[in-house]
């Protein structure tokens, strides 16, 4: 038996190529196309390297040593591969016949420093006034669902909204590929498995989400929600078990709920459309919006909350706080403020019952923005 440390060691030699990239804590992603075309996102932006494989055969064997180290059956027949690194990065890659270009892997890389929301108010991506109202909303138990594109920063936020948590509490996690980096001293992570090459050892998110409801769970996060397991999480938000976080892919507020709605009919479960979205509205309290901007800034965009459903009117969906666009400096980048649209949260009054109160005049439009 190799000796893990020796086989990390090997691992990294392999990838030689892209090391100074899995060392520069301002790389966020590694877009490999083939062994001579590399990019690598910095601060939101994309930048071609001059790093290469020597061939598509080097690359290969890189990604099939990433593949054996991690256990997974790699080849022809199963050409795509999720992995992580040592070091936590997050591998996607893909070989031909699937790509028939040549080997393609995407190695999406964690922050060594732990995202705070205070640290979100110092990068301008949200306001001290929205700050303070996340941190009531997330310590009331509150269910949000943190939505947004791809590479947006919906992991980063949930990461960053899971440290208003109190320490007291015990938290189930449940993820495909483990990449939620929180500090809690009561964690339970919960990682799904693939099957092995005989079909055997599968283990689902809808699986791990049936035995975390009997693990005494104070709050359940789901890393990202891609299928049926939509069904579980919202029957358990709406079965007592509150403060649940999760993120999902879309484009603005009410897109995240028509996409819960389809996720959750690819379970096994049938049950009519209209019972389905008021389970829906019943079970999620607030939407987090956050989106990469065309300056390659990340911003949270809207706060809303989810006051129900009206089969006539549809959900009915009220900004908190929205994001408004101004224009651009001279250097490009993007000018705007986060503003309190005079919407009060429905919840204020139960909030401060629980001991969490927020003052009425932080949703005044003219606390401002930033």
């Amino acid at each position: 038996m190799i000796p893990e440390k020796i086989y990390e060691q090997t691992l990294r030699g392999f990838f030689a190529p892209i090391s100074p990239f899995l060392d520069d804590d301002s790389v966020s992603e590694i877009m490999i196309n083939g062994p001579e075309t590399i990019f690598v996102e910095r601060r939101g932006r994309l930048e071609k390297t001059d790093a290469k494989f020597a061939s598509s055969e080097d690359l290969f064997a890189a990604i099939r040593n990433l593949a054996q180290y991690v256990g997974r059956h790699f080849d022809e027949d199963n050409p795509v591969l999720e992995a992580r690194l040592p070091d936590g990065s997050r591998v996607e890659a893909i070989i031909p016949p699937a790509a028939p270009e040549g080997p393609s892997v995407a190695i999406r890389r964690f922050s060594r420093n732990t995202l705070t929301i205070a640290r979100l108010v110092e990068y301008q991506s949200m306001t001290p006034a929205a700050a303070q109202t996340l941190g009531a909303l997330v310590a009331g138990k509150q269910n949000i669902v943190v939505a947004g594109g791809t590479a947006s920063g919906k992991t980063s936020m949930l990461n960053a909204m899971s440290g208003l948590i109190p320490k007291d509490e015990r938290i189930v996690t449940i993820e495909d590929a483990r990449e939620l980096q929180l500090q809690q001293p009561h964690l339970v992570p919960l990682e799904a498995q693939p099957a092995d090459s005989k079909g055997r050892g599968k283990v689902s998110i809808r699986d791990l989400f049936k035995a975390t409801l009997r693990m005494r769970p104070d709050r359940i996060i789901v890393g990202e929600i891609r299928g049926g397991e939509a069904l579980d999480l919202i029957q358990s938000l709406t079965s007592g078990h509150g403060g649940g976080m999760t993120t999902v892919h879309a484009s603005h507020s009410l897109d995240t709920l028509n996409r819960l709605e389809t996720m959750a009919m690819m379970s096994d479960v049938e049950m009519p459309l209209y019972a389905l979205r008021s389970q829906v509205a019943s079970a999620v309290d607030f939407l987090v919006h956050v989106s990469r901007l065309a300056d390659g800034s990340r911003r949270v965009t809207q706060i809303t909350e989810v006051r129900g459903f009206d089969p006539k009117e549809g959900y009915e969906l009220v900004d908190i706080f929205l994001r408004n666009y101004v224009g651009r400096d001279a250097d490009g980048r993007i000018l705007s403020s986060f503003d309190p649209t005079g919407e009060i949260p429905s919840c204020l009054e139960y909030l401060g019952r629980l001991g969490h109160p927020l003052p009425t005049s932080l949703f005044q439009p003219s606390a401002g923005g930033a």
